[in-house]
C-alpha cells in the first residue's frame, strides 16, 4: 500500500512533536509565572535537611514537571548560598522522582480529550482578565497539548511500519543484548542532551512504542538513557557559577550516571519484573489493539512511564543513605593544595557551636576575619597579580555565598533567653556582615573597571596611586587603626591629577579614573562603617555594654 509521506507521515509527526514540545513549554511557563518565586522560597525554606530536601524536590518538580528547571533552580540557590550542598543533593534526588510522575501521566490515553480541553482553556486565556487566570489557563492548555501532540505523533509514526528501509534502520536499535542496550541508552542520552528535556525524549519514545516502531523493551531502554542526557543542562548552567554550584551540578550528573550503571546489568531482570507486575493487573505489554483499522500498542507508554518511576525511586532509595559520602567527595572537587582557597565554604562555622553563645560568636568573628582577608585578594587582582586569583568573578560569587552563610549562622544564635548585651552584639555582627558584603561589591567594581579599561602610562600611574592607599586600608583597617580623613587629601590630589591637561588622558580613560575614585571613596567609607560598628558593642561575648554611638571613629577592635 502506497503511503502519502507528506500527509500521513510528515504532517502528523512534525506537527505532533511541535505541539507536544509547545505544550511542555506552555505548562512550564504557566506554572512558573504563577508560582515559581513561591516555590523557590519554599525550596529555600524546606531544604534544610536531606529528608526535607528529598520531599521538597519531589513535590515541587512534580508540579513544575521539569527536573531540568528544578535542577537549574537548585544550582542557582546553591550559588547564592541559600541552600547548602548537602540538602541540594537530596533535592536533586527528589527532582528525579518528581519529573517521572509526569511521565506516568503522559502515558494515559487522554489524547482525544487534549484538543477540546486546550481549546476551552485557550478561550479562557484569551479572554481572561487577570494574570493569575491567564497563567492557570496557560498551564492547562500546555498540559492538554502534551496529550494531543503525543496522540498526533503516535498516529503519524504508524505508517513507518510499512516502510522496509525505515524499519531496517530502526531495527539496529534493539535492546535484546547488552550491546544493543548500550546503543539505545547512549542514543537517548544524546537526543535528550540536544533538546534539553527528558520528558520530551520519553514522549517521543512512547509514541514510537505505541506505534509499534520500537518494541516495548527498547522503548523502556530509551527512558533509561534520557536520565543521562538531562544532566547536560545543569552542567551548562553551572559553568560560570561558584565551585559549590558546580558541585551541585556534579551531584546531579554522578547520581544519574551511577544509577544507570547499577541498573545496566540488572536491566533484563527488571524487564521480567515489569512484565510480572503489569501482568498482575491483567496488562500484557506487547498486546496489540486495532483502532480504526490500525494496529497500536497502548500499554507500551504505560510500561515506559512505570519503569521510569520505578527506576528513579529505586535509584533514590539506593543512593539516599550515601548523601554524606556524596557531600564529602564533591566538596573536594576543584580543591587541591596548589589551588586557591575556596571562600564559598565556611571554615569556622561549626554547627555544634550554635548551642553555646560564646563559641558561636567566636566562630562568627573568625569567619568574618577570613572573609575580610578574601575581600583583600580582589585588590591584588586589581593590580594585575595573576597569582592572587584565577577568576575574580568566581571569587566574588564565593565571597557572596560565604557572606550569606555567616549571616544565617549569626541569626541562628538569637535565642529568647539572651541578655540585652548579647542581643545587641548579634545585631551589630549582622550589620557588620552587611557592610563587609557591600565592601566586597565595591572592591569587585574597582577590579572590573581596571580590567576592562586600557590605560596609558600616565593613567596607569594614577590608578596605581589610588590602589596604594585603598589596598592598605582594606587589608589593615578591619584589624588595626584606620582614619579615613587621612586619605581625603590623597583622593583630592588624584582627582586633580586626573583632570590636568598635561596628563594627556583620553576622555574614556579620564572618565574611568574618576569613576574609580568614586568607588575608592565608597570603599574607604565602608571600612569606616565597619570600624564604627566594631566599636559600638564590645566583642567580648560575656561582658560589656552598648557603648555611646558618638564615640570617635578610629580604633578597630580586632575580631576575637
Amino acid at each position: 500500500m502506497e503511503i502519502d509521506i507528506f500527509r500521513e507521515l510528515l504532517v502528523p509527526v512534525i506537527g505532533g512533536l511541535g505541539i507536544f514540545l509547545l505544550g511542555l513549554e506552555f505548562m512550564s511557563d504557566g506554572i512558573n509565572n504563577l508560582a515559581a518565586n513561591k516555590m523557590r522560597a519554599w525550596l529555600a525554606k524546606l531544604a534544610g535537611t536531606p529528608v526535607k530536601g528529598l520531599a521538597a524536590g519531589t513535590m515541587i518538580t512534580g508540579v513544575l514537571q521539569s527536573s531540568t528547571a528544578m535542577t537549574v533552580m537548585v544550582v542557582g540557590l546553591v550559588n547564592a548560598g541559600v541552600v547548602g550542598l548537602r540538602p541540594a543533593i537530596s533535592v536533586i534526588m527528589g527532582a528525579n522522582i518528581g519529573t517521572t510522575l509526569g511521565n506516568g501521566l503522559i502515558a494515559l490515553p487522554l489524547g482525544p480529550l487534549g484538543l477540546i480541553c486546550a481549546g476551552l482553556f485557550g478561550l479562557v486565556y484569551v479572554f481572561g482578565k487577570t494574570e493569575k487566570t491567564k497563567n492557570i489557563a496557560l498551564a492547562i492548555v500546555g498540559f492538554s497539548l502534551i496529550f494531543y501532540g503525543l496522540n498526533l505523533l503516535t498516529g503519524g509514526l504508524k505508517p513507518l511500519r510499512n516502510m522496509p528501509e525505515v524499519m531496517s534502520a530502526i531495527s539496529s536499535l534493539n535492546a535484546d543484548s547488552y550491546t544493543g542496550l548500550a546503543v539505545c541508552v547512549l542514543t537517548a542520552a544524546g537526543l535528550t542532551a540536544m533538546i534539553h528535556s527528558s520528558s520530551a525524549t520519553i514522549g517521543i519514545v512512547m509514541g514510537l512504542g505505541a506505534a509499534g516502531i520500537l518494541d516495548w523493551q527498547t522503548a523502556v531502554a530509551f527512558s533509561l538513557g534520557a536520565d543521562l542526557g538531562t544532566t547536560i543542562t545543569s552542567w551548562m548552567a553551572s559553568l560560570n557559577l561558584s565551585k559549590n554550584a558546580k558541585r551541585a551540578a556534579y551531584a546531579h550528573i554522578s547520581f544519574n550516571f551511577i544509577g544507570v550503571a547499577v541498573m545496566f546489568p540488572l536491566f533484563f531482570l527488571s524487564m521480567d519484573l515489569l512484565q510480572w507486575a503489569m501482568g498482575l493487573f491483567g496488562m500484557e505489554i506487547a498486546k496489540a489493539v486495532t483502532v480504526d483499522g490500525k494496529e497500536t500498542f497502548p500499554l507500551v507508554p504505560v510500561a515506559v512511564g512505570l519503569y521510569s518511576i520505578g527506576f528513579n525511586i529505586f535509584n533514590t532509595v539506593l543512593m539516599f543513605p550515601f548523601i554524606g559520602v556524596f557531600d564529602r567527595v564533591l566538596s573536594r572537587i576543584g580543591a587541591s593544595k596548589g589551588d586557591e582557597e575556596d571562600y564559598a565554604m565556611p571554615r569556622f562555622l561549626d554547627r555544634g557551636a550554635l548551642g553555646d553563645f560564646d563559641a558561636g560568636v567566636a566562630a562568627v568573628s573568625k569567619e568574618l576575619a577570613r572573609y575580610t582577608q578574601g575581600a583583600g585578594l580582589l585588590m591584588a587582582a586589581a593590580r594585575g597579580d595573576e597569582t592572587a586569583l584565577k577568576n575574580a568573578a568566581e571569587h566574588e560569587h564565593a565571597l557572596d555565598t560565604l557572606s550569606q552563610e555567616i549571616r544565617a549562622y549569626t541569626a541562628q544564635l538569637f535565642k529568647n533567653d539572651l541578655t540585652p548585651h548579647q542581643t545587641h552584639l548579634l545585631a551589630s555582627l549582622i550589620e557588620e556582615e552587611d557592610f563587609s558584603a557591600s565592601l566586597t561589591q565595591t572592591l569587585s567594581q574597582i577590579t572590573r573597571r581596571i580590567e576592562r579599561q586600557l590605560f596609558s602610562a600616565n593613567g596607569q600611574a594614577i590608578v596605581s596611586a589610588i590602589l596604594d592607599f585603598v589596598e592598605p586600608a582594606v587589608k589593615n583597617g578591619p584589624q588595626g587603626v584606620y582614619l579615613p580623613q587621612a586619605h581625603s587629601r590623597q583622593i583630592a590630589e588624584s582627582r586633580e591629577r586626573c583632570l590636568q591637561a598635561e596628563q594627556q588622558l583620553a576622555w574614556d580613560e579620564r572618565g574611568a579614573i574618576l569613576t574609580l575614585l568614586g568607588s575608592a571613596e565608597r570603599a574607604l567609607n565602608l571600612v569606616q562603617r565597619i570600624a564604627d560598628e566594631r566599636q559600638s558593642v564590645s566583642r567580648e561575648p560575656s561582658t560589656g555594654t552598648r557603648q555611646d554611638s558618638r564615640m570617635p571613629a578610629g580604633a578597630l577592635a580586632t575580631p576575637a
